[in-house]
Parts: structure tokens; sequence; C-alpha cells
């Protein structure tokens, strides 16, 4: 039996790198052929249309000035954009913020009725979405900071193919360098994106809904019915919709936009949480339809999207188990073969991938960054294994209600 076990959870961790291989390689062509962040127009400023920017916001008073300056200062016509800031019950100054911030007809104010408030930034876009009128609809989240040329690359791609529903930008960590778990957090987003999200474009134009610096079409929107309420992640569940109702979303890596990820381990734990009990969710909602769903190569992406954690969650815990008790003496692995070198050509795979994709971002393929990146796979990817325990714990054995938890804030400059 543990025999059995070994050889499934090996067998998983090689289909995964094998896969992400494939990514990879595709992800680089990616990155060689848009050579990303060009300044190159391809639509003048007349034909570009009218877009509103959501912003939903609950006690962001840290955050939300820097924000606003920065949407303010996208290279967009001014006539042709609007901000929407979604002031959902917040108890702090966030709105005295807003107002201050706010010239005449650049920013509008939006303050939902308590009876309808802090429901979950779902319920908040929903809300925001009520004021739109234009063809297009932006979303950034409160601690967002666009660089200037975020927007316009994303709404030129929906502008010059009628065929994408969405168009997404690319994130960076605006405090990398606040300590040792924003710097992992920022070598996973590197990787994440520049592997994931760019290869899974390439092979069959899949990329998921970031959550953030993204540009939707507001027709595409009204017929899905909007974001889904009950989804703790909204941007996943919607991914799921848009390709189900035969769009596509395109990763548009010239559009960059920082944002600020946890610094302190329990705040990590709480978003990250969030994220896998939002994924439960999904894969209850549409694990179904999507063993019937054509064409067959988005089915599998999405069931594999949907089915990530887990699929990763198992192959770990049970290679981490067995290699503990082999190496205790406990328990012989009487399976033949050169596990010790497989998993070694493993884990340089895996570092080489993180290596290639952080020197797409100028200064990020550092010495330091290389040595975090090796660190990586036996401290942060531990973590993921009490995190997904916990979900699959909460949703399924201790049937924990499901609330939105709001991400805190820190104080960036």
């Amino acid at each position: 039996m543990l025999n059995a076990f070994f050889v499934l959870a090996v067998s998983l961790i090689w289909f995964m790198l094998v896969y992400q291989s494939v990514l990879f390689f595709l992800g680089h062509r990616y990155y060689t052929l848009t050579r990303r962040r060009s300044s190159a127009r391809r639509v003048s400023d007349d034909q570009l249309p009218h877009v509103a920017i959501l912003v939903p916001c609950h006690n962001e008073e840290k955050v939300i000035a820097n924000t606003l300056r920065a949407l303010l200062a996208l290279d967009y016509p001014a006539e042709r954009l609007e901000i929407l800031v979604i002031n959902d019950g917040s108890t702090d100054r966030t709105a005295d913020q807003v107002r201050s911030l706010g010239g005449p007809g650049s920013v509008r104010l939006l303050n939902v009725p308590a009876a309808r408030a802090a429901r979950g930034k779902a319920a908040a876009l929903n809300y925001g979405l009520e004021f739109v009128s234009q063809p297009l609809v932006a979303v950034y989240d409160a601690d967002n900071r666009p660089e200037p040329g975020a927007l316009r690359p994303l709404v030129e791609e929906l502008v010059l193919d009628a065929k994408l529903g969405a168009a997404v930008g690319f994130y960076r960590v605006l405090n990398r360098r606040k300590n040792l778990l924003t710097r992992f957090l920022n070598i996973e987003g590197i990787g994440f994106q520049w592997i994931l999200q760019a290869g899974r474009w390439m092979l069959m134009k899949f990329v998921t809904l970031p959550g953030t610096n993204y540009v939707i079409r507001r027709a595409l929107l009204i017929s899905l019915g909007g974001w889904d309420d009950s989804s703790l992640t909204e941007d996943a569940e919607l991914t799921v919709r848009v390709y189900q109702a035969g769009s596509f979303v395109k990763f548009v890596p010239a559009s960059v936009s920082w944002e600020q990820e946890p610094e302190t381990l329990p705040v990590w734990f709480r978003q990250r949480n969030r994220w896998v009990r939002g994924h439960n969710h999904l894969c209850r909602k549409f694990a179904g339809q999507l063993l019937r769903a054509r064409p067959r190569r988005i089915a599998f992406e999405l069931l594999y999207f949907l089915f990530l954690y887990y699929v990763f969650f198992f192959a770990i815990i049970v290679s981490d188990i067995l290699f503990v008790l082999s190496l205790a003496g406990w328990v012989r692995i009487n399976v033949p073969g050169p596990y010790t070198l497989l998993w070694l050509f493993a884990f340089c795979i895996f570092l080489l991938q993180l290596v290639i994709a952080l020197s797409h971002e100028p200064g990020e393929d550092s010495p330091l960054n290389i040595v975090l990146a090796a660190s990586m796979y036996f401290t942060y990817c531990q973590l993921w294994i009490p995190l997904v325990a916990g979900a699959l714990w909460d949703d399924f054995i201790a049937h924990r209600p499901v609330r939105w938890a709001k991400t805190e804030r820190f104080d960036v400059p």
C-alpha cells in the first residue's frame, strides 16, 4: 500500500512538472514575442471607448489616496474615463479621502446603502455596476497603484479583438522588500504570471482573471449576471463563466499595476484560506458541468485550475510523509528506481523555471532571489499543506459558515 501511494505521489508531481514545463517554455516564448511594456499605441485616442473603473473599498484609508493618485495619472483620455469608488460600509476615513482627492467629474463616490453594505467584494462590484453605462469596465483593488500605461493596453486588446471578453494585466508586489514573506510572494507572483498565465494563453488561450487590473466588456458582464455574491473568489468564478459563454480572457503583460501583499503569516493565512475555500465552492458548483463541457481542452484546463490546490496538496503531503518515514527507517520503500536523482532533477527544474521567470523582470534575478527561490520548496511551499487541510476541514467536516474576510492593509510608502 505504501509503495502504491509513493508511486502515485511521484507520478502526480511529475505530471505537474512536465505540464508546467510545457507552460514554462510557451510562457518564455510569449515573453520574447511581447517584450512587454512596449509604448507603441495601436489605437488612436478618438477610437478608444469610454471606460468605467470600479474600485471597491471597505475601510481602505491606509491605501486609497495613493490608489486614486495613480488612477488619476493614467495615460487615457480623461473625457473617456470615469472612476467609481464604491464605499462599502467603511467606518474609517475612506470616504473623506476620496472626496478630498476627487476633482469634479473625475472621481465619483458611491456609498453602498447600509442594507447592502459589507457583504463582500462581489456584492460591492455589483452595486457599482448599476451605475455603469460605459461599454468597458475596469476593476482595481483599493491597494493598487497602476502604472500610467496600465489601462490603455488592456483596452486596445478588446478594441482590436472582438472575440475577447476580458483582458488582464501584470501585477507586481509593492512591498516585496518588506520581509521574507513578501519576498517569497513576489517570487511566487512573477512565476505564476510568466509561467501559468503566459503559458496557458499560448497553449489554449486560457487565462484566469486576477481580481484586479483587468478590463471586461460590460455587455458580457451583464449577460452573465455580474459577479457571484456568494463566491469568496469572485474573479475565479467569473473566469469559469466567461469561458463557458464561449469568450476568452487574454494576458497582457504590458499593463502593470503594483499591489500590496500580506506582511504577516496570519494575514497571509486568512487571505489564502479564503482563496482555497472559494475554490471548494467552485468545485462543487462547476465540476459536474465541466466534465461535459466543450471544447475539451478548455474544460480540462478549467478542471485542473479548480483542483490544483488538491492535486498539489495530495502529492506533496504524501511525498513528505513517506520521505520522513523512510529517512527515519520506520518504513522501507521497495519500488526500484533512481528516486533520489529524480527528486533532485525535479527540484532543479522547479528552480530553473523560477529563475528564468524572475529574469523577465528587471533586477529580480538577483543572487538573493535565486537563493530564496531555492529555499521556497522547503519553506513557503510547505505552508500550503496546513492551509489546504484547514480549508478542507472548514468546508467539508466542520461546515463553518462562509464569510468574506477583508485582507488587512499595511502602510507602504
